[in-house]
């Protein structure tokens, strides 16, 4: 690797102006651990080869789901990827939230199945959902990156606008706010601990015992 020299850093606010105005579609990455159902959403999820099947993620370096894929004894292998749609932007905000995310609660109220091989819970109604393998780890700086294998395609949606992240907001492929409730863009939620495993299979429920918190 060549060693990078004469070059002046750029001023911290330019260079987060300019990551801010990268547009990425948000995905959904969601495991199984023993009892535990972890989620996050990522917007620097790619497809790298068709041949064989390969897909990259980006994991912030010391965030939970990082630390699944990077601990030393039995980590974790599989995982579930969902391609969000322009109406999931509600399900987007939830698993943003910073901490430990129980996506098993996140997604009480609404639709999802586990994934036949990874176990991961896959929330319906996105563009697209696969099951993945991770074959490969790499520390990219403050992220942790992962090479995966895509052991099967759960579904495909036929239709449908993607749900993108653009300067701090979720935005339409052709320009506006996706649809959804008021609010529910920055309103992750604080949620209990789960009580009880979920069914293999949820349409979802009215009544979720998670309460709605937006940020500062």
């Amino acid at each position: 690797m060549t060693e990078r020299t004469g070059f002046p850093a750029p001023a911290t606010a330019d260079l987060a102006a300019a990551w801010a105005a990268w547009a990425g579609a948000v995905t959904l990455v969601t495991v199984a651990d023993g009892r535990d159902d972890i989620g996050t959403t990522v917007s620097s999820f790619s497809p790298v080869s068709a041949e064989p099947p390969l897909v990259l993620v980006s994991l912030l370096s010391g965030s939970y789901p990082a630390e699944l894929f990077s601990r030393p004894d039995e980590p974790v292998t599989r995982f579930a990827a969902t391609l969000l749609s322009a109406g999931q932007r509600m399900v987007a905000g939830r698993f943003a939230a910073t901490g430990r995310p129980g996506a098993r609660l996140m997604l009480d109220d609404v639709p999802h199945r586990r994934g036949p091989g990874s176990g991961a819970l896959i929330a319906e109604g996105g563009l697209a959902a696969l099951e993945c393998s991770a074959e490969r780890l790499v520390t990219a700086g403050d992220h942790l990156l992962v090479l995966a294998g895509v052991t099967g395609v759960v579904y495909v949606a036929g239709s449908g606008e993607p749900l993108i992240r653009f300067r701090g907001r979720y935005v339409l492929a052709r320009g506006g706010r996706p649809p959804g409730p008021p609010g529910a863009l920055r309103a992750p939620l604080r949620c209990p601990p789960p009580t009880s495993p979920p069914p293999y299979t949820s349409r979802g429920r009215r009544g979720s015992a998670c309460s709605p918190r937006a940020h500062p």
